[in-house]
């Protein structure tokens, strides 16, 4: 069934101009918030919230389930009075583009500190508080705090090329290694029993204000990640620990050797065997930390394309059968309805969409691809349905004015066709289009709204270096976009539908 029919705002956390160099957790989150409320949105959505692997992208993992450390406020853990203020005063200010090597550099040993802090003087409610995560959560964080500790003890290189008896998980050599770093997997423990107390706080003042947390799942994981380190019998992993496929998609009309993106594909035979426990797992544990969630690369789900690991492009791979209808009738036994919707952008088969639509599985529609040949009007308002989420632009896009200055003659055309001369911005243009769609929901990046360029674009695919880096600047949410977005929201029967809050918690972190 298509959502409630709402509007939000697209924002990773890492942009919101928090103290410490990166965005975080703390008051700007807050803040955000409030300026949804103020602006009549329900939807706040957000990318993977999971550490990152390689390089700084949020769709590259070492875990399917932790939380990234760098998200941690450092000064609600002030507040709660596990680290000095003063610890503080040296880190970086709020304002300019990320310098991740900076913020780890930084941030991360003031994160330890706190968190030992925790483990020498917190009471006997906070303990118990903190022992209850780690009893129900021990499922994923146990392998995860251990392979995160030996990892940084072998100089963050991936699991296999560390010393044979821990890449293969034997017995003693992990009873040996969980005595030798107990300290430090006890504080990473901590690290993340603090990053989940902020995210439910969060979620939990948004729900307060009615709105819906939209989250983002991967569908592939990393080959470098603490689930193929844990867990190689559910992916095709070789004898000698190399992968045997991997993950990517063929040649078209961008690149002439496709796209090898090189995680390592999963042994369905043997999820199907486990009654795809773990996918269960996953998607649960996602939908416990948000509302609605995009289920990236939809198309994986029913056929993805499986590149021999040694091949060094994408070129010679092969269509494969995924776990089509067997997977999805397991998640709604496990979940009843299915709070997903399908990242389906692209070449998208018919099988794709009939599989969708079997599961009532809501697709994608972005308005900046819709104005090239004719075949792309189906991303138009004219030809979206309400089981559609619509968008101006992703994350991996340019922000509509960066595309509307690079857009082809015939595209601006057919904007100017559409929606005529617009003294306000294409960028307003296409949030007007979005929001008087029938598509259920309807989110814009916050670049757009804005009217920031191409300087503020969060990613570009296949570009490996200055992705991820955008903040936005303090004072940018003006109390007149506010205004704008309500009236957009209201004349477009989209104001925010109240959630049921069950009883408070009172957070320690």
């Amino acid at each position: 069934m298509p959502f409630p029919r709402s509007t939000g705002i697209l924002l990773h956390p890492i942009s919101l101009p928090s103290r410490g160099g990166i965005g975080d957790f703390g008051p700007a989150a807050y803040e955000f918030v409030d300026f949804l409320v103020s602006a009549r949105q329900g939807l706040w959505q957000v990318l993977p919230l999971g550490p990152p692997a390689n390089g700084n992208s949020p769709y590259s993992s070492t875990s399917a389930f932790a939380g990234n450390p760098l998200l941690i406020n450092l000064e609600r853990l002030a507040d709660h009075g596990w680290i000095e203020h003063s610890r503080l005063s040296d880190l970086p200010d709020s304002v300019g583009r990320i310098d991740y090597a900076e913020v780890m550099q930084r941030k991360l040993p003031l994160i330890t500190e706190a968190a030992q802090n925790f483990l020498d003087r917190s009471a006997s409610d906070q303990q118990s508080r903190f022992k209850n995560f780690c009893a129900g959560n021990a499922w994923w964080l146990e392998d995860y705090v251990l392979y995160d500790v030996l990892r940084e003890h072998n100089r963050k290189l991936c699991w296999k090329d560390w010393p044979r008896e821990i890449a293969r998980r034997e017995p003693a050599a992990l009873d040996q290694a969980q005595k030798e770093y107990a300290s430090e997997i006890a504080t990473r423990r901590v690290t993340q029993f603090f990053f989940w107390e902020q995210w439910r706080a969060l979620r939990l003042y948004c729900a307060q204000k009615s709105i819906r947390v939209v989250g983002d799942i991967a569908i592939f994981v990393d080959y470098d990640s603490a689930d193929v380190w844990a867990h190689r019998d559910l992916f095709r992993i070789k004898d000698d620990l190399e992968p045997e496929v991997v993950s990517g998609v063929p040649p078209d009309a961008f690149s002439a050797t496709g796209q090898r993106w090189g995680n390592p594909l999963y042994n369905w035979d043997r999820m199907r065997s486990h009654g795809y426990q773990w996918w269960i797992q996953r998607l649960r544990w996602a939908t416990q930390t948000c509302d609605f969630i995009r289920l990236d690369h939809f198309r994986g789900f029913a056929q993805f394309w499986e590149i021999p690991a040694t091949e060094p492009t994408a070129i010679n791979g092969k269509w494969v059968d995924g776990p089509g209808d067997d997977l999805f009738y397991k998640l709604r036994e496990a979940f009843g309805s299915l709070p997903f919707f399908a990242e389906d952008l692209g070449l998208i088969t018919p099988d794709v969409n009939a599989l969708r639509e079997r599961h009532n599985i809501p697709g994608m529609a972005v308005l900046q691809f819709g104005f090239g040949d004719p075949g792309a009007h189906i991303y138009l308002p004219h030809r979206v349905t309400p089981d559609r989420v619509i968008y101006t632009g992703t994350h991996d896009n340019d922000t509509t004015l960066g595309w509307w200055k690079t857009a082809q003659p015939h595209e601006r055309a057919a904007v100017e066709s559409l929606v005529g001369h617009q003294d306000d911005g294409v960028n307003w243009a296409l949030i007007r289009l979005a929001q008087s769609s029938v598509a259920s929901l309807s989110v814009a990046p916050l670049q757009d709204v804005l009217g920031l360029g191409s300087e503020a674009r969060l990613n570009t695919p296949s570009f490996h270096d200055g992705n991820y880096h955008w903040r936005y600047q303090p004072g940018s949410l003006k109390p007149e976009l506010a205004r704008r977005l309500a009236g957009l929201a209201e004349v477009t029967d989209r104001l925010p539908h109240p959630i049921t809050i069950q009883a408070s918690e009172e957070f320690v972190a």
